[in-house]
């Protein structure tokens, strides 16, 4: 039920489109996946999302295992028909939230024992209990559960995750059984080369049906990540699929298209959407600023999504300094919509021959994507 085929790839670059066949649909790459934490893209429907050419969404295993529940989800008939979503999801293993709670946590070889950050209460995460998890959950695709570093990270405390995450991606792929549904393996080693060539290697044996490249987009200059891309794009099998964890920057994204990934997930669109802050070809507009109080034109003049045929720039504004939830919606809307889209003309170009044309028009305009003053 799961398979990846590639269909093109650019000699230039390393850019590859290609094709994700799963239970609930074929998915064209690159793709950007939404990201639907509580099994919600935050101020989106399940239609406005598959309008708009989402075709894969991200979900959290963490705070679905806390609230309400992987049993709840699975007696609702699993995480599709829970939340009335007809295409692919990809869960994440819970590892980045539970990573993340520092002083809330204690890490073992076995597992974490953490905390909820929602009452409290004690809990006990172990490889095998993520897979468990993902499983009652019915995703598409389920990851690995993965010790993630900060950054800056000491190259001990970063060889320490390493081997620790190869022992947890072997405990996973052990247990993991629910057919139809893909398994990654998640390679970390922060920004040192040798451990991310040692971890992408010992997830290879082990084989996957996908890899992941999880620890970046955490803090470190874009270039740094860049060269872990750089490193692994050469290495990595290449007839499974890529997945660049957690990034959503437009240009990044670009970037890592140029690199070889393949699939790209980021809570950036609806988060900065909330905030007033766009994305355009030009790079970010932050809408709240008075500057806007009289643009009576399109967030992006070159967007074809809902928000740029029918609504104004003045008018988002207003909405924003009125209070209204509107204006977040909206936002969000356009947001997701630039970068689903992105990912659509970076495949078309692949495809057509013309990828690095694509990409240095797209990056020379884009730029970083700093926000407008």
């Amino acid at each position: 039920m799961f398979e990846f085929r590639l269909e093109a790839r650019c000699e230039v670059t390393g850019a590859r489109a290609g094709t994700l066949v799963t239970p609930h649909g074929i998915i064209e790459t690159p793709v950007f996946m939404p990201v639907g934490t509580q099994a919600t893209v935050k101020a989106m429907t399940p239609d406005e999302l598959a309008g708009m050419g989402a075709q894969i969404i991200l979900s959290n295993t963490y705070h679905l295992y806390l609230r309400p529940g992987s049993g709840l989800i699975r007696e609702a008939g699993g995480l599709h028909r829970f939340m009335d979503w007809g295409g692919a999801i990809l869960t994440d293993s819970g590892g980045f939230q539970v990573f993340s709670l520092s002083g809330l946590r204690k890490v073992t070889d076995e597992g974490v024992t953490f905390r909820s950050h929602l009452d409290g209460s004690s809990h006990f995460m172990t490889p095998e209990k993520a897979v468990s998890v993902q499983e009652e959950l019915g995703s598409d695709i389920a990851m690995c559960f993965d010790e993630c570093v900060p950054y800056p990270s000491s190259e001990a405390a970063s060889m320490e995750a390493v081997l620790r995450t190869t022992r947890w991606a072997q405990r996973c792929k052990a247990v993991h059984g629910r057919g139809g549904q893909a398994l990654f393996g998640i390679v970390q080693g922060s920004v040192f080369e040798a451990q991310r060539l040692r971890s992408a290697e010992a997830l290879m044996e082990i084989g996957f049906d996908g890899y992941a490249i999880g620890g970046l987009s955490v803090g470190e200059p874009h270039a740094e990540m860049y060269r872990i891309l750089d490193v692994l794009n050469p290495v990595l099998p290449v007839d499974r699929p890529r997945y660049l964890m957690g990034v959503g920057l437009p240009s990044n994204l670009v970037e890592g298209v140029t690199r070889g990934i393949d699939m790209f997930d980021c809570v950036l669109p609806t988060r900065t959407g909330r905030n007033g802050t766009v994305f355009f070809s030009g790079g970010r507009l932050n809408l709240k600023n008075a500057s806007f109080a009289r643009d009576f034109g399109p967030i992006d003049p070159e967007c074809d999504c809902m928000v740029c045929r029918r609504f104004t720039r003045a008018y988002l504004r207003h909405l924003y300094k009125a209070g209204e939830i509107l204006a977040a919606r909206l936002c969000s809307w356009h947001n997701i919509h630039f970068l689903v889209h992105l990912m659509k003309r970076a495949r078309g170009a692949i495809l057509a021959g013309r990828f690095p044309e694509f990409r240095d028009s797209f990056l020379t305009r884009f730029g970083e994507g700093g926000p407008v003053s």
